[in-house]
């Protein structure tokens, strides 16, 4: 297990700081280790006081961890000033810690400066040039640099120039840009442009935080700082879409829900894989459409095909039975995800869908069985929808969902010009959906 000191201030919201820190680390799979620069008495409202350790308690707490266990890697959050930034790169160079993440805490939530002139000239002389990554806000860089930092062009010139403090690879935010967010990250050479997603939320308590601990993290277990930059974007990006509405003020970011996502993923490949075993040892050949079958199976929330779940290659008929070229995996298959994503939209419990061979024979004894039955009528679509490939079973579902009310068990249609009529199985469940199908075959 990779060891992660993080060297910051408490918050007792648990939103941001040490708690925060320790929390993304654990979740990765790395060992966290703290060293406490202040504590402060904070809520999602604001920060009522800070009680800066001193400068001495500071360099003891380092040398505790860092002499006994040591450190793979270490990030730097709010140092508070200029005799605790002094001691902490002290011990960075005596313990030969290279993968240094610096997050230039300068700014409290308040919006007061923390550090005078003399603890930033500090900073840049003493812990800067330490950093492999250091992670300013635009804020941070217009304090660091002196410029105006407002757009992409003025993003590049604060990394040149904070390039030039030391530092390995600069990663200037851009979440207060207008628009979706722009991240810069800079290594001597080269300007990478990082776009994101604008996540509409009101709790982004923390995200600092979170993202240089999941740097500090990955570096710590091997990712090149690039790798690391754009996986730690990606998971504030999904902390801040199950942000938490806690208190009465500015919420959390949510980190564990990366590792949620993670569980989440893999019991949707197995209830996959589980569900398709039975089907293998059914003999439902005959219900295999000319252009084969698929099953998916959506995670919760999902929001677009690669949140969903399918078999590559499809589902296929071997003699009277099936079989699938290989494992389930996400994004396999635009046309069953469709299907579910639509389907979600109006029930999000309803997350699993198949397509069966459509047969006047099958309709009759799906009826007698008692299943909740719709269709739609091909010949009836929108010609400019019908122009657009993959739209139709999109109109199609939304019609049948919009006219029952409620979701049906099976949709059917009967084919128009080079399309197959087709039978499709909803249900909340891979499980649900075979059930439903092996159903058929008790006539």
């Amino acid at each position: 297990m990779k060891r992660v000191l993080t060297i910051a201030g408490s918050d007792s919201g648990g939103g941001a700081g040490i708690q925060a820190d320790l929390k993304t680390i654990t979740l990765l799979g790395g060992y966290g280790m703290s060293v406490v620069t202040a504590v402060t008495a904070q809520n999602t409202i604001g920060v009522q006081t800070i009680h800066v350790v001193p400068a001495s308690i500071v360099e003891i707490q380092t040398d505790a961890v860092l002499s006994d266990i040591g450190a793979d890697a270490v990030k730097t959050g709010m140092l508070v000033n200029g005799e605790i930034v002094r001691v902490v790169a002290r011990k960075i160079e005596q313990y030969k810690i290279e993968k240094v993440v610096v997050d230039p805490v300068m700014i409290a939530t308040s919006g007061s400066e923390l550090f005078n002139q003399a603890d930033r000239e500090m900073l840049i002389k003493q812990l800067i040039p330490l950093a492999l990554v250091i992670t300013p806000n635009l804020m941070e860089a217009s304090i660091l640099t002196g410029l105006e930092v407002n757009s992409i062009p003025a993003m590049k010139r604060a990394a040149l120039r904070i390039y030039d403090m030391g530092a390995k690879y600069v990663f200037v935010k851009g979440g207060h840009l207008k628009g979706n967010p722009v991240d810069l990250l800079y290594d001597g050479k080269e300007y990478r442009e990082i776009e994101g997603q604008r996540i509409e939320t009101k709790n982004t308590h923390g995200t600092g935080c979170v993202l240089t601990a999941v740097i500090a993290t990955l570096l710590a277990k091997g990712d090149q700082v690039c790798e690391a930059v754009e996986k730690a974007k990606t998971f504030v990006t999904r902390a801040l879409q199950s942000s938490i509405d806690l208190g009465k003020g500015t919420g959390p970011a949510d980190p564990s829900v990366y590792f949620l996502r993670e569980v989440e993923q893999y019991r949707v490949l197995q209830e996959l894989s589980k569900a398709v075993d039975i089907l293998k040892a059914a003999k439902i050949g005959y219900l295999i459409p000319e252009v084969s079958a698929n099953l998916g199976y959506a995670l919760p929330e999902a929001k677009n095909v690669g949140d969903i779940a399918a078999f590559p290659g499809r589902i296929i008929r071997l003699k009277d039975s099936v079989t699938t070229c290989s494992d389930p995996e996400f994004g396999a298959s635009r046309h069953i995800a469709r299907i579910i994503l639509t389907v979600m939209q109006f029930n999000p419990a309803f997350r699993s869908a198949m397509n069966i061979r459509y047969s006047e024979e099958n309709i009759a004894v799906l009826k007698s069985k008692g299943f909740l039955i719709s269709n739609f009528d091909r010949w009836l679509e929108p010609k400019k929808l019908k122009d657009k490939e993959g739209f139709s079973l999109e109109w199609g579902v939304s019609e049948v969902l919009k006219k029952m009310g409620q979701v049906p068990d099976f949709i059917y249609d009967e084919g128009d010009i080079g399309k197959e009529p087709m039978i499709r199985v909803l249900g909340k469940t891979p499980m649900d959906v075979v059930q439903k199908i092996l159903k058929i075959l008790k006539k």
